[in-house]
C-alpha cells in the first residue's frame, strides 16, 4: 500500500501511458475506523479506478491505501492543454497565453470544477449506505498537490486556519539544477481537521481557486449565488471574507459588492434595535430595545437643525431613518444609498415608494468609491455603518463623504465599545453585532472624527444616545461634522 500522495502520483505515472507533466492531484486521508467506510461517502468504490469525462480532460478516482486503519482517495486531474489552447474563452494576459500557462499542472478552478462533478453527492451530504456518517466529524486529512500560491508567505494559513483546519506548506524549488533560481509559487498544502467530508470539500471547492485568482471559465451573476450557496455558515464570519469574495468573483467590482451586501444581510437578520448577540434572550432591558429609536430620534434632530433641504442617509438598510425624514416638510429631497440590494427592495416595499418620486429615492452604490451622485447635499447621515467596514478601508470612506461629496453637515454614529460591559448577555471581548470589523471606545471615535475635522477642514462636536452610565457612557456615540464658516 502506499502511503501518500507523493507515492500515489508516481503509482498512477508507472501504470498509465508516458506524458511530459505530471496531473494535478488531491488526496483525502482519514483514519476513521473502519477507515473504508469514507468509499461510502465518496461513492467510489476502493477496488477499482474509475475515469470521468470533463470539458477540459479527464479526472481519475483511486485509492492508492484502503485498510481499516487507514483509507486515501486520491483524485488524480488530467487537464488537456491542447483543448485548453483552442478554448477561446480562456483569459491570458499576453498573446501565447494559452500555450504557455501552468493550467495543466496546478490546482485552480479546474479542479474544483471535478469536485463537484465527480464528488458532487458527498460534497452535497448525500449517502444512502452510511447515512449517519454524513454528518459525522471525521479525523480527515488532505493534501492539494500543488497550490499556486502567489501572494505573501502565511497566505494559507490566512485563508484554512480560521476554518479549524492545521496547515503544512512544502514549498519548492523552481529548478533543482538552477538553486539560485530561488524558490516558486507552487506549494504542497496538506490541511488536517476533525470535519465532515461535506465540509472539507465545500471549503476545497470554494477556496482552492481564491489562490490561482484565474477561473477559467466566465464569470457572471450566477457565480455570486453559488459562492454565497457553498459559503453558507461560514463565509460571512471568515476573517477573509472580502478577499476571498474578490478573487471568487475574479475582481468583478459590481458582483464582489452585491455578494458583500448579500454576506452582510446574513448577520442584518440579528435586529440591531437589540445590539445583542443571537445567544441574548428575549426579554432584555426596555432601554435597550428603545435604542434605536433614539438613535434615529437624535440624528433626525440633527439635521433638522442643521437646516438642511437635502439629506442622504448613506447605508440606508431598510429605511428607518428615510420614513422619518419623510414626514418632515422641510426636507425637499431626500435619498437613501446602501451596497445590499435586498436592503433597497425592502426599504422600497416599506417606504411604498412611486416610480418618479422625486423627493425620496433610493439607489445602489458603496461608500468605498467616489460617487458624483453623492455630491451636492446639505446634509448627510451615516448610522450604524463605520464599524463594519475594515480598518484599512475607512481611510476610503473619509474621503468619499468628506473630501468628493462634501455636505455641509454629516452626522456620524457608531457603538460605544466601553458600554458592552453594562449587557449581561453580551460575552466579554465580543462585539456586539457579527459583522462588526471594530468597535471604539469614546476616546478611540472622538480621536479619529477630530482628525478628520482637522483634515477635511469641519468643525466636529460629539453627543450621547441612549442611557448614559457614570463609567462607561452611553451605548451609542455620535459625532456631527459641520463645515467651517
Amino acid at each position: 500500500m502506499l502511503s501518500d500522495g507523493g507515492s500515489a502520483r508516481e503509482a498512477w505515472w508507472r501504470h498509465s501511458e508516458p506524458k511530459t507533466k505530471l496531473p494535478v492531484l488531491l488526496t483525502i486521508s482519514t483514519t476513521h475506523q473502519p477507515a473504508t467506510d469514507i468509499s461510502y461517502l465518496l461513492h467510489k468504490r476502493p477496488d477499482r479506478c474509475q475515469s470521468f469525462d470533463l470539458s477540459f480532460g479527464k479526472a481519475h478516482v483511486f485509492y492508492p491505501e484502503a485498510t481499516n486503519e487507514k483509507t486515501t482517495a486520491a483524485l488524480l486531474l488530467d487537464v488537456d492543454p491542447i483543448g485548453l489552447a483552442r478554448n477561446r474563452n480562456q483569459n491570458q494576459s499576453f498573446l501565447l497565453g494559452s500555450y504557455v500557462n501552468d493550467r495543466p499542472y496546478v490546482a485552480s478552478s479546474f479542479m474544483s470544477v471535478a469536485i463537484t462533478q465527480v464528488f458532487g453527492s458527498a460534497m452535497a451530504g448525500r449517502c444512502k449506505d452510511r447515512p449517519q456518517l454524513v454528518d459525522q466529524p471525521l479525523p480527515l486529512t488532505a493534501m492539494i498537490d500543488v497550490l499556486p500560491v502567489r501572494a505573501v508567505d502565511g497566505f494559507v494559513e490566512r485563508i484554512f486556519e480560521p476554518l479549524g483546519y492545521q496547515v503544512s506548506v512544502t514549498t519548492h524549488e523552481l529548478d533543482s539544477q538552477f538553486p539560485d533560481w530561488g524558490r516558486s509559487p507552487y506549494a504542497s498544502v496538506t490541511l488536517h481537521a476533525t470535519t465532515t467530508l461535506s465540509q472539507l470539500l465545500t471549503h476545497l471547492y470554494v477556496l482552492i481557486p481564491v489562490f490561482d485568482n484565474n477561473k477559467h471559465y466566465y464569470v457572471g451573476d450566477d457565480e455570486v449565488e453559488k459562492l454565497l450557496s457553498k459559503g453558507e455558515g461560514w463565509l460571512a464570519a471568515h476573517p477573509e471574507r472580502d478577499l476571498i469574495t474578490r478573487r471568487s468573483l475574479r475582481h468583478r467590482p459590481g458582483l464582489f459588492r452585491e455578494a458583500l451586501a448579500r454576506l452582510a444581510e446574513v448577520d442584518e437578520r440579528i435586529d440591531e434595535t437589540d445590539e445583542v448577540p443571537d445567544t441574548a434572550p428575549e426579554v432584555v432591558p426596555e432601554p435597550v430595545l428603545s435604542l434605536n429609536a433614539q438613535r434615529i430620534g437624535s440624528v433626525l434632530a440633527i439635521l433638522k437643525d442643521s437646516d438642511a433641504k437635502s439629506a442622504i442617509d448613506l447605508g440606508c438598510g431598510e429605511g428607518k431613518l428615510l420614513r422619518e425624514l419623510a414626514k418632515v416638510k422641510q426636507f425637499e429631497r431626500i435619498v437613501g444609498m446602501d451596497v445590499s440590494v435586498r436592503s433597497l427592495e425592502i426599504a422600497s416595499e416599506k417606504l411604498r415608494l412611486e416610480p418618479g418620486n422625486e423627493r425620496l429615492s433610493l439607489i445602489h452604490g458603496s461608500l468605498m468609491y467616489r460617487d458624483k451622485r453623492l455630491a451636492g447635499f446639505d446634509a448627510a447621515s451615516v448610522v450604524e455603518v463605520i464599524e463594519h467596514l475594515d480598518p484599512p478601508r475607512l481611510s476610503a470612506f473619509e474621503r468619499v463623504v468628506f473630501e468628493f461629496a462634501r455636505p455641509r453637515t454629516v452626522v456620524v454614529t457608531t457603538p460605544n465599545k466601553e458600554y458592552n460591559v453594562v449587557w449581561e448577555s453580551l460575552p466579554a471581548g465580543k462585539f456586539r453585532h457579527a459583522d462588526h470589523r471594530f468597535e471604539w471606545t469614546r476616546t478611540e471615535f472622538q480621536t479619529w472624527a477630530e482628525a478628520i475635522a482637522a483634515r477635511f477642514k469641519y468643525k466636529v462636536r460629539f453627543h450621547s444616545i441612549g442611557p448614559l452610565d457614570d463609567a462607561f457612557g452611553s451605548p451609542t456615540q455620535m459625532a456631527v461634522f459641520a463645515i467651517e464658516s
